[in-house]
């Protein structure tokens, strides 16, 4: 299907959105891999000029949308069964404010071959399309989800995202045994290509952007350590890569675990990563903080029951 090009002006309350962002609204459906081509090769136009994914747009700006073809794969709407279970996932809900308890499995964005994210089943579920997310979690990750409900809250978000206004905290399955109660991991991390162009994060002591996360044991089995994992900073992978330089990778981490650790595992039952985002404390304009958890999911708590102490 073929839709026509067209220009958009860039309305007050979407002033510095991302242009990609911006795109991903207006061309509903349209696969990333797709619209970021559109950019590189200057189809869309800003202003009439060329501009880059990144670009933050501002209140006037005219945005040139082009054509674009579209397959029936890439115009699938979210299921029914999806948009019903995010109704049912609500953990905080305000003006400003939606909080879900994210399933394991669910991409929180469309692309690499997936025709809609969990925004496009969130926004058909509550009949918002000006959701935004405020963060990512990895499609395997469940738990706290925060997603903005106007531009104002978006960027109060990500200020206390940058700033560590906002705690976080995820519980984590390791592979062997910490050889301390808590350990803190700061290894500056970098976004690579590794075999046949997949993408990976490695430790990178001379370009890595600054890491931080803290391990706290709460259980400790005989193969495996049950942990708290406290991170200040937010980095692609982070406790993913931070607990692979510990030697005591994530279990079912098909990425950075251990294959033998993980086949073992499956055979109890853990067919995801074993990463919850338990934990949110979001602060108030009183001052306060608001404490927002995610219960583990039974899976997770069932493979738990399973292991060996």
């Amino acid at each position: 299907m073929q839709q026509d090009s067209r220009t958009v002006e860039v309305s007050e309350n979407r002033e510095g959105q991302r242009l990609d962002n911006f795109l991903l609204r207006e061309m509903k459906g349209l696969p990333r891999s797709a619209l970021y081509r559109l950019i590189r090769t200057g189809q869309v136009r800003v202003n009439s000029k060329r501009a880059k994914p990144t670009q933050k747009l501002l209140s006037g700006d005219r945005v040139r949308i082009p054509p674009a073809y579209l397959t029936d794969k890439s115009l699938a709407v979210p299921p029914d069964s999806v948009v019903q279970q995010l109704r049912e996932a609500v953990l905080f809900n305000d003006k400003d404010l939606l909080v879900l308890n994210k399933p394991a499995g669910l991409a929180v964005h469309g692309g690499s071959g997936l025709s809609w994210g969990l925004i496009d089943a969130a926004r058909l579920a509550f009949s918002e399309p000006e959701l935004d997310l405020a963060h990512r979690l990895d499609r395997e990750t469940s738990g706290c989800l925060v997603l903005a409900r106007s531009r104002e809250s978006l960027k109060r978000i990500h200020d206390l995202l940058k700033h560590g206004g906002m705690h976080k905290s995820y519980l984590a399955l390791l592979q062997g045994r910490l050889s301390e109660q808590c350990t803190e991991v700061d290894l500056p991390l970098i976004k690579a290509s590794g075999r046949g162009g997949e993408r990976v994060v490695i430790v990178d002591h001379t370009s890595g952007k600054q890491a931080h996360s803290i391990f706290t044991r709460l259980q400790s089995y005989q193969q495996a350590d049950y942990v708290e994992v406290q991170i200040t900073t937010g980095r692609t992978h982070q406790i993913r890569v931070h607990a692979q330089a510990l030697g005591h990778p994530l279990a079912g981490d098909s990425k950075y675990g251990d294959k033998s650790f993980n086949k073992e595992l499956r055979i109890l039952g853990l067919k995801n990563l074993f990463l919850h985002a338990q934990r949110l404390d979001i602060p108030l304009s009183s001052g306060e903080m608001l404490p927002i958890t995610a219960p583990l999911p039974e899976k997770l708590r069932e493979l738990l029951d399973k292991l060996p102490i």
